[in-house]
């Protein structure tokens, strides 16, 4: 298991942004599907180790990130996009995610290909030497999950990871989710019902800080109530374990 969460709980104040999560997962595209204000962003921000629980453990590739040593080295085999992360206006596309290459301390004479690599991944192979500052929204967020692959993680957190893509961008993502799954630990949080279907093998739907449902987005799927026009059976599926969870 490369992510072992015991009664991880964090608290804002008199606020539980999260209450409580268990939850284990190994290799594969696991996905976090809940509506914004679960709790997914704080989850894995702890995963990320980019923020500490208030309770609970948390051990991620075997390790205890509250050490600096084990941290650190989790930090090393970790890819991570944020929500919303910080963009170098001035950086060209290849600077950007050779900078994530340094941060991450990718082998010297490894980082040029790691970085082709990682930018050829997301189609943006024709854009490396633009500036940051002139791609749409879109190109910066496929610039983002580069820089979250250049170390080849051996678990990948992407929070909200195809917000901004088009159509087209979300099926070649998805696609690269899946191959990205055959050697990693990939955590998807998304509030997008059609990213679950389409690439994750395992699913957990969180609410109101905790975890309500955890499964396969068949057996989500299962869970749904009577038709609606317009529903898939998993939009059906989700809309019951989240009015099941309120009730």
């Amino acid at each position: 298991m490369n992510v072992e969460i015991t009664g991880l709980t964090r608290r804002f104040g008199s606020v539980a942004a999260v209450a409580g999560v268990d939850l284990r997962a190994g290799p594969g595209v696991f996905g976090l599907l809940g509506p914004n204000g679960a709790g997914k962003t704080s989850l894995l921000r702890m995963m990320a180790t980019a923020m500490r629980p208030s309770s609970g453990s948390l051990r991620l590739l075997g390790r205890d990130p509250g050490g600096y040593g084990p941290r650190r080295e989790i930090r090393r085999r970790l890819g991570y996009l944020p929500q919303s992360p910080g963009y170098y206006p001035g950086f060209t596309v290849a600077e950007y995610v050779e900078y994530f290459a340094l941060l991450k301390e990718v082998p010297p004479g490894r980082i040029r290909a790691a970085v082709t690599t990682a930018i050829e991944a997301v189609e943006l192979g024709d854009q490396k030497k633009a500036r940051l500052r002139t791609l749409s929204g879109g190109m910066l967020r496929r610039a983002g999950i580069a820089q979250a692959i250049v170390n080849e993680p051996e678990l990948l957190l992407l929070d909200e990871p195809t917000a901004g893509l088009d159509p087209q961008q979300r099926v070649a993502f998805r696609a690269l989710l899946r191959n990205l799954g055959q050697r990693a630990t990939v955590v998807v949080s998304t509030h997008l019902v059609e990213d679950v279907t389409a690439a994750c093998a395992q699913v957990a739907v969180m609410d109101r800080g905790r975890i309500v449902f955890r499964g396969t987005p068949d057996g989500l799927a299962a869970s749904g109530g009577g038709q609606h026009a317009g529903d898939t059976p998993i939009e059906r599926g989700y809309s019951a374990v989240l009015a099941k969870a309120r009730s």
